[in-house]
C-alpha cells in the first residue's frame, strides 16, 4: 500500500518526506490556495522533495473534457510525465479521463462519493480512484465502508486500478483502510504525525536514556561507551 501527503505546504512536506515512508504527494485546488503561492512554483519545489520517482497528484479545473486535456498536458510539461490528473469523476469528467488514457496520460477519479463514480472513473482507465472519506461522513454515510465498497467492485470486475483514499480526520480510518489492502492513501501532515505520537512511547524512549545516562553519564550514547 501507498502512503501519500495530502498537502501544499513545502516545509511540512519536506519534513514527512524525510521521516517517513512515503510515496508520493497529493495536491487540489484548494490545498494549493492556502499555500498563497503561485501553483507551479508550488508543484516545482513539491517535485523537487520528491524526486522524479515520487507521485504527484495534480488537478485539473477545466469543466470541460478538452480545456482538461489542455491542462493536464501543461501540468505535465511543468512537473514532469510522473505527475497523475486528478480528474473529477462527473459526465464530462469521465470523457476527458477517455481521452488522457488515448494518449497515454496517467490520472485519477476524484471528487469520489459513490461506489458507482468509483467504477465508472476505473473503468475509464483510472489509476487511482479518490473517495473523501471523511467528507462522506459528513454526508451521514459511513465514508469507510463506502470506500471497501468502492475497492470491492474494482477488485471483482479485474479492473487494472485501486484506491487512493482521502480525506481522513483521524488514523483509526486510515487503519481501517490499511487492513482492508486499499492500494493507497492520502493523508495530511498532522493524522501522519498521529500515526505514532503515543505519551507511552515517549515515556519508554526517555526511560531507556535516562537508564542508558545513570550507567555511561549524561549524554552518552553507544558510541561513547
Amino acid at each position: 500500500m501507498k502512503l501519500c501527503i495530502d498537502h501544499a505546504d513545502t516545509q511540512q512536506i519536506r519534513r514527512i518526506w524525510e521521516q517517513y515512508p512515503v510515496d508520493g504527494v497529493s495536491t487540489n485546488p484548494s490545498i494549493l490556495a492556502k499555500s498563497g503561492r503561485a501553483p507551479y512554483d508550488v508543484l516545482g519545489e513539491i517535485r523537487e522533495i520528491i524526486g522524479p520517482q515520487g507521485e504527484l497528484f495534480v488537478q485539473a479545473l477545466s469543466r470541460d473534457a478538452e480545456g482538461v486535456l489542455a491542462e493536464a498536458r501543461r501540468i505535465l510539461k511543468e512537473t514532469g510525465d510522473t505527475t497523475l490528473i486528478k480528474v473529477p469523476a462527473v459526465p464530462e469528467g469521465f470523457r476527458a479521463m477517455k481521452m488522457l488514457r488515448a494518449e497515454g496520460i496517467r490520472f485519477i477519479g476524484t471528487a469520489v462519493y459513490t461506489p458507482m463514480q468509483g467504477f465508472l472513473a476505473a473503468k475509464c482507465g483510472a489509476e487511482y480512484v479518490a473517495p473523501y472519506v471523511n467528507r462522506i461522513d459528513n454526508l451521514g454515510y459511513d465514508g469507510v465502508q463506502v470506500s471497501k465498497d468502492i475497492h470491492d467492485a474494482i477488485t471483482r470486475s479485474g479492473l487494472d486500478s485501486g484506491l487512493l483514499a482521502a480525506s481522513f480526520r483521524n488514523t483509526q480510518q486510515v487503519l481501517e483502510l490499511v487492513k482492508y489492502g486499499v492500494k493507497a492513501v492520502t493523508v495530511a501532515p498532522d493524522v501522519i504525525d498521529a500515526f505514532v505520537r503515543n505519551a507511552e512511547v515517549e515515556r519508554a524512549v526517555g526511560q531507556f536514556t535516562d537508564d542508558f545516562e545513570g550507567l555511561c553519564g549524561a549524554g552518552k550514547t553507544m558510541l561513547d561507551c
